[in-house]
This record gives C-alpha cells, sequence and structure tokens, in this order.
C-alpha cells in the first residue's frame, strides 16, 4: 500500500513537472515571437524616422544651395549694375550737364522742340528751366521765342532741375521731360548693352 502511494505520488509529481515545463516553454516562445515582434517593429519604426530625417536634410541642404546660387547671381547682378552705372552716369551726366548749361545751345533746342510742339498742340505751352539759367533766357523767351511760335509762353524757374527742360502745354495735362537727368538716363540705356560687353563680354 505504502509503495502504491509512494508511485502515484511521484506520477502525479512527474505529470505535473512535465506539464509545468511544456507551459513554461510556451510561455517562454510566445514571449520571445512577442519580443521580436516588437523589436522588428521598433527597428522598422526607426529607419522610417532616419529615412524621413535624411530626405529632410537634404531638402534643406538643396534649398540652401539653390537660395545660396540664387542670392549670389542676384548680387554679381546687382555688382555689374553698379559698375556700370559709375562708368555711364559718372561720364555721361557730367558731360550732358556741362553741354546743357550752354545757354545758347539751351535757347537752340527748346526751339526746335517748342515749334514741333506748338504745331501739334493748340495750348499755349508752359516750360519748367533750371534757376541757374533764369537771368540769361527769361528775356529771350519772352521775346524771341514768343515771335517765332506766335503764342504765349509761359516759364517757370526751379532748383530742382540742374539742366535741361520740361514743356508742355498751359493747363498742365502733361508735360515732356528734357532734362539732362533724362538725356543720361536714355543715352545710359541706349550705351548700356555696348558696355555690358565690353565689361562683361555678355
Amino acid at each position: 500500500m505504502q509503495n502504491k502511494l509512494q508511485e502515484l505520488t511521484d506520477r502525479l509529481y512527474q505529470e505535473g513537472l512535465s506539464k509545468g515545463k511544456e507551459e513554461g516553454e510556451k510561455l517562454l516562445f510566445e514571449a520571445k515571437a512577442q519580443a521580436d515582434e516588437i523589436i522588428a517593429k521598433a527597428k522598422a519604426e526607426a529607419e522610417n524616422i532616419i529615412e524621413g530625417a535624411n530626405q529632410q536634410a537634404a531638402d534643406i541642404k538643396s534649398k540652401a544651395q539653390s537660395d545660396v546660387k540664387m542670392a549670389s547671381s542676384q548680387a554679381l547682378q546687382a555688382t555689374k549694375k553698379d559698375i556700370e552705372d559709375l562708368l555711364l552716369n559718372s561720364t555721361l551726366k557730367k558731360d550732358i550737364q556741362e553741354e546743357l548749361s550752354d545757354t545758347e545751345l539751351l535757347k537752340q533746342i527748346i526751339l526746335n522742340v517748342a515749334k514741333n510742339f506748338s504745331a501739334q498742340e493748340s495750348e499755349d505751352i508752359a516750360l519748367v528751366l533750371p534757376q541757374s539759367v533764369k537771368k540769361d533766357v527769361e528775356p529771350w523767351l519772352a521775346s524771341e521765342l514768343k515771335k517765332a511760335l506766335g503764342k504765349d509762353v509761359q516759364a517757370e524757374f526751379s532748383k530742382k532741375i540742374s539742366g535741361g527742360f520740361t514743356i508742355g502745354p498751359k493747363d498742365g495735362s502733361y508735360f515732356i521731360s528734357l532734362t539732362d537727368q533724362t538725356f543720361a538716363e536714355l543715352i545710359c540705356e541706349y550705351l548700356r548693352p555696348v558696355t555690358k560687353k565690353i565689361l562683361f563680354g555678355e
């Protein structure tokens, strides 16, 4: 009787031990599978984050390079224009101012322009001239120019104009600028392509 009880106890123990071992191995296998799945998912997410960061870094680098290239190009063009302006304006403006400060030449230009203008306008003419030529030009406007045109000429003298003049109808509806600055701008634009070719080979 004692032996049978011992056998039964041993068998129950062995069966319990075997079953516990199987369940333990099963739980261990499931835990390992879950761990592998978590690691794989974390690895994939990390790779996605790294790929996104690399793409973002590449985009930022590309944009920065594009911005630098554009800024460099704009700076170069601005520098070229400054050089052109310096060469053209420093020489041309001075020469034009000197030419237009000759009152006899100025009178001839005014007469020619006023005749053409008067032929197309029924209104009396209004002129704006530099204050510096008032003494020499004002008497001529009131006598010779008026006589040549056969109509009144309204003249204003301004310190804002350093050379040349503006002309328009007396009603002030519009005017044409023939100042030294206008002449310089027109000539500069005409000469700019030639200057670019000489300076920069463009």
